[in-house]
C-alpha cells in the first residue's frame, strides 16, 4: 500500500505551530515592532494563514511575512516535511522523491532553511579541541594556472 507523505501533514496544524513559534511573545509588526494590531481576516490562498493590520504603522503581515517562507509557491507544509527530512539526513535528491518536487526547487529550498536556521541559531566560537569530521580544501586553481605557476617559481633562498 503507498501513501502520500503529504497526506500526513495538516496545513492547519502547520500554520499554528508557525505562530507558536514566531509569535511566543505575542503578534508583532515585522514592520514597525510594535504589538498593537488587529485580524484582519485571511490571506487569500490559505485559510489557515492570518492576516493582521498594524494599529501603530497600518502596514499589513502576515504569519509568513518576513520569513524563509514568504513568497514562495510551495504550500508551508511542503516546507515543514522539507525541513523535517533534512533532520533525517536525507539528500535533496531524495526529498525531491519524497515531496514530488524537482532536484533544481528542492536544492533551492533547502538552502533557504539552512540559512534560516543558521541566522536563527548561531553558536558561540569553539574552544578548546575541536573535532572535524569533514573537511574540505581548495586543490587547485581551476582556470588560472598563471597564479599556480608564479607559486612554483619563488626564487631560493641562500643558506
Amino acid at each position: 500500500m503507498l501513501f502520500n507523505i503529504q497526506d500526513l501533514v495538516d496545513d492547519r496544524l502547520c500554520y499554528e505551530k508557525i505562530r507558536e513559534l514566531r509569535w511566543s511573545e505575542g503578534v508583532k509588526c515585522p514592520h514597525c515592532g510594535s504589538k498593537e494590531h488587529k485580524r484582519h481576516g485571511h490571506h487569500n490562498t490559505c485559510e489557515h494563514r492570518y492576516r493582521y493590520q498594524c494599529k501603530k504603522c497600518g502596514k499589513y503581515y502576515d504569519d509568513l511575512s518576513n520569513t524563509v517562507f514568504q513568497g514562495h509557491h510551495q504550500p508551508l507544509k511542503i516546507w515543514v516535511l522539507c525541513l523535517y527530512l533534512m533532520g533525517l539526513n536525507l539528500s535533496n535528491r531524495q526529498i525531491a522523491l519524497e515531496l514530488g518536487l524537482n532536484e533544481s526547487d528542492t536544492h533551492a529550498m533547502t538552502s533557504l532553511l539552512r540559512e534560516g536556521v543558521y541566522e536563527k541559531y548561531q553558536t558561540e566560537p569553539l574552544e578548546g579541541i575541536v573535532e572535524i569530521d569533514e573537511l574540505y580544501l581548495v586543490a587547485g586553481h581551476k582556470g588560472k594556472p598563471e597564479s599556480v605557476k608564479k607559486k612554483s617559481e619563488k626564487p631560493e633562498s641562500d643558506v
